[in-house]
């Protein structure tokens, strides 16, 4: 592997473990560098923090978490000085680990030590959908000694029983050959040495000694950064930086296929119901050519959480928000098709509903995990709200005019009664318009109006915002009877219907000089 792509991808990983240049400060208004050599006045916080002693910054500084610390560093050169401190990463290592690495036990600093055993535990969590820790921990047996020498400090490791000899033992997990049974013991004429004995152990079982043998589990540990203190570990440092640039792309598509056929049935049916989807795209459902990033955008609550905008950007508690959610749309799934409902009907109830949901819990699924229980209560609501808007606009050529207004959102998120009765004067002021045109005395009108023109007035024409722009006369029309159904000043009715009035003689005086002009054609010839 190319160092120079090691070093950069390490620089992503913790940018803030580079010391800061000399002469350069922290400009805190605009969060960039300032290189003039010179703090501005308005770092003034930042001089009064470092007026402070060293003592009483370390006292400050023992409060944040390791990587608010590493943060801190990265302001100038002082805090980064102080930020390195060894007790203070000692008490991380205590919390973390259980151990503050300290006492000449390792070669490395208790930083060192945190960064590298903090390195390892995230990226064997990910084991099962970190496909290229996967590769290379299993694809090339036997393993490297550098990864065989990690993989120590793990109880369950997927592979076989291992054969090796007690000096191969004694060097990688620290236990002396007296310490192993004899019954364990494997005959093997091939060895040259016949000092050295082979051993057939499974990996708990050598994990569970080597902690028996050294006393407790942060011992091991102390032994596995001693073996590792002449080591490279630059593979290391890429792969955790890849862990994190594609953490949640992996976590999402093990846990949206890595189910049971079963499971992953019920759940595409879930995942793909009354949503509008490509279907070249999603025909290749969990196979290696499918698109995971498409199939995340299909849902607001899964595409945040392929952004990293779901708990606080931690990609564990963030994908079990995920699977709450999907487990309340079960839920709500059978709730809406055990009723009497049209299917265009019960269509509308599930999207607004899951719309309304997620409009209400955004906020608080940013910041934590939201639970099944959580998502039904807000469906409930939602679903209430919803049922008082369809008895509201009372059928479903209503209930779509309604559905992009403004006020239908605002209901839906807040329940106001006031978002309620301007629905109801939109409506009304709807039929009004229709039932105007629809009058005996303004047969003449529909009969002269444009096409465009009079399809604007008609009931169940919904008018959309873009058609609000532009110089036609459908654009001018367009704009007054929007303005009418959203204020009701008659104002604006008046206007529109003098309009109207007005493209209607326009159009008759059109007739009258095309049917003059074929006549004086027919009288020329």
């Amino acid at each position: 592997m190319e160092s120079e792509v090691s070093a950069e991808l390490y620089k992503m990983w913790l940018g803030t473990y580079a010391v800061p240049q000399a002469g350069h400060y922290w400009d805190y208004t605009d969060d960039s560098w300032n290189p003039n050599g010179e703090m501005c006045s308005d770092a003034a916080p930042c001089r009064r923090l470092l007026d402070m002693s060293d003592e009483v910054l370390l006292m400050v500084l023992e409060l944040l978490d390791p990587f608010s610390l590493l943060k801190l560093g990265g302001a100038c050169r002082t805090l980064y000085r102080i930020s390195n401190t060894d007790s203070l990463w000692a008490q991380h290592c205590r919390l973390v680990f259980g151990s503050g690495f300290r006492n000449g036990c390792t070669d490395y600093t208790p930083k060192e030590a945190f960064k590298l055993l903090y390195m390892w535990g995230k990226l064997y969590k990910t084991l099962p959908c970190n496909r290229q820790l996967q590769d290379l921990l299993f694809s090339g047996l036997p393993l490297k000694r550098y990864w065989i020498q990690w993989l120590t400090l793990e109880e369950m490791v997927p592979l076989p029983p291992v054969q090796l000899t007690d000096q191969a033992i004694d060097d990688i997990w620290g236990i002396n050959k007296d310490q192993l049974d004899e019954k364990h013991k494997v005959t093997d004429e091939s060895l040259e040495d016949v000092d050295n004995c082979l051993y057939r152990y499974d990996w708990k079982e050598l994990h569970n000694m080597a902690i028996k043998y050294h006393g407790d589990f942060t011992k091991v540990q102390s032994h596995v950064l001693q073996k590792m203190s002449t080591e490279c570990h630059e593979d290391l440092e890429w792969l955790y930086c890849q862990f994190m640039r594609y953490r949640f792309q992996w976590l999402f598509s093990y846990w949206l296929f890595g189910l049971s056929k079963s499971c992953a049935r019920q759940l595409q049916r879930i995942f793909l119901w009354w949503k509008r989807f490509d279907k070249r795209k999603v025909s290749c459902w969990g196979s290696s050519a499918c698109d995971v990033e498409y199939l995340a955008s299909l849902h607001a609550i899964t595409d945040d959480y392929w952004n990293g905008k779901l708990a606080c950007g931690d990609e564990n508690i963030g994908i079990q928000t995920v699977e709450n959610y999907f487990s309340m749309c079960r839920s709500l799934l059978a709730w809406i098709l055990g009723r009497k409902w049209g299917r265009f009907k019960q269509k509308k109830v599930y999207q607004d509903t899951l719309d309304g949901v997620h409009r209400m819990l955004k906020a608080e699924m940013q910041v934590s995990v939201v639970n099944h229980e959580q998502f039904w209560a807000a469906a409930k609501v939602q679903m209430m709200r919803i049922c008082t808007l369809e008895e509201t606009a009372g059928n479903y050529v209503n209930w779509k005019l309604i559905d992009s207004l403004p006020c239908y959102r605002l209901y839906m998120t807040f329940g106001d009664s006031f978002y309620l009765e301007h629905i109801k004067g939109f409506l009304t002021r709807k039929q009004l318009i229709s039932n105007w045109l629809l009058q005996e005395e303004n047969f003449w009108v529909r009969n002269l109006l444009p096409e465009s023109l009079f399809y604007l007035l008609e009931y169940d024409t919904k008018i959309y915002e873009e058609r609000l722009h532009g110089d036609t006369m459908a654009a001018h029309l367009t704009r007054l009877i929007w303005l009418y159904l959203h204020s009701g000043h008659q104002l604006y009715i008046d206007a529109m219907k003098g309009f109207v009035y007005e493209c209607a003689y326009a159009s008759f005086a059109s007739q009258i000089y095309e049917t003059g002009t074929i006549i004086s054609s027919f009288l020329y010839f």
